[in-house]
């Protein structure tokens, strides 16, 4: 089968297109035909050797991917050929065919495309478990997400107005604004050309946010340290930045917030009752309508590497999907 190859972490302009043999699934674990994947940042930071973990080279990379189940294993009870599912795995989603976890796979309600359904897991699963799971965030909050027209920040926002907050939305350009507008941020904030402090006491009216989902670390984390409301939870979710911040300690202690480290991936593979009941809530509101994933464009599985490229430049909104079948 067609897949596109990692041989080395020297990043996308070394990806390859290949032939592999079919992957055989062990015995809790579904073969799928893939129909469409994801390109996210986490993809990118994989093959540059950059993620908190390097698997054994070569590898297919592709955190999520949608489909259609064609064998499971022995002990899959939940799932059976012909079913449509979406999953998320470290890899595999770049080929033909992947194998993903049954715990990890979640079934398609009617009406849900696989372009959809490939964007919904990693994005909204890292924003519902931050906001529901971690934060614990109560209609009217104030929640201020960075990086807010990216995959991750785009669905934060997309969640934070179903959950009835009040979401401020940080960009780095103007030209991201309406974007988020439409994804349900009340107030737009460009961190490169205002002044994040004074914006934020302006529209807080000096109380500061209940809720801080940071996704670019550095400098603006650490901003996001001092305009903290009593009692509010700061996250930091990644480092799309490059620096990670470091945090002077008296912040958190003289305005009693929390710092929340929030995870997804790792808690899904500790939790994955919770995680799979995550799933299915998610793909529900999907199908109701309440969230709608944004696709920046559809490529060919033979362009995965100028879709990396293009989300390491920080060029894309939402999410690029690479569809396969």
């Amino acid at each position: 089968m067609k897949a596109i190859l990692c041989h080395s972490f020297t990043g996308p302009g070394d990806l390859r297109l290949g032939e592999i043999d079919v992957p055989k699934p062990a015995g809790d674990e579904i073969l799928i035909d893939v129909h469409a994947a994801s390109v996210s940042f986490m993809d990118q930071l994989l093959v540059s050797g950059l993620y908190q973990m390097r698997p054994p080279t070569p590898f297919v990379p592709g955190t999520e991917a949608s489909g259609t189940v064609v064998a499971i294993g022995d002990k899959v009870t939940k799932f059976a050929p012909g079913d449509r599912v979406a999953c998320s795995s470290w890899t595999g989603g770049y080929a033909e065919r992947m194998i993903a976890k049954q715990s990890k796979c979640v079934r398609l309600p009617d009406g849900v495309a696989f372009e959809a359904a490939a964007t919904v897991l990693h994005n909204y699963g890292t924003a519902y478990y931050a906001l529901v799971e971690r934060a614990r965030a109560a209609r009217g909050e104030t929640l201020f997400v960075t990086g807010a027209a990216g995959g991750v920040g785009l669905a934060a926002v997309d969640l934070g107005r179903h959950l009835g907050l009040r979401v401020v939305a940080g960009v780095g350009s103007d030209d991201k604004a309406a974007l988020v507008r439409d994804y349900g941020a009340g107030d737009v904030i460009n961190y490169r050309s205002q002044d994040l402090r004074d914006q934020i006491k302006s529209i807080t009216s000096g109380e500061g946010i209940d809720l801080g989902f940071d996704n670019v670390g550095g400098a603006i984390f650490e901003q996001m340290a001092r305009l903290m409301k009593w009692g509010g939870r700061l996250m930091p979710i990644g480092f799309t930045g490059g620096e990670i911040p470091s945090l002077p300690m008296n912040l958190p202690l003289l305005k009693n917030y929390s710092i929340i480290g929030v995870f997804a991936g790792a808690w899904a593979e500790k939790f994955p009752h919770e995680a799979a009941r995550m799933n299915d809530t998610l793909m529900q509101w999907l199908a109701d309508g309440h969230i709608r994933p944004h696709i920046d464009r559809v490529l060919p599985l033979e362009e995965a590497a100028e879709a990396m490229r293009a989300v390491a430049d920080r060029t894309v909104r939402g999410r690029i999907v690479l569809k396969i079948r």
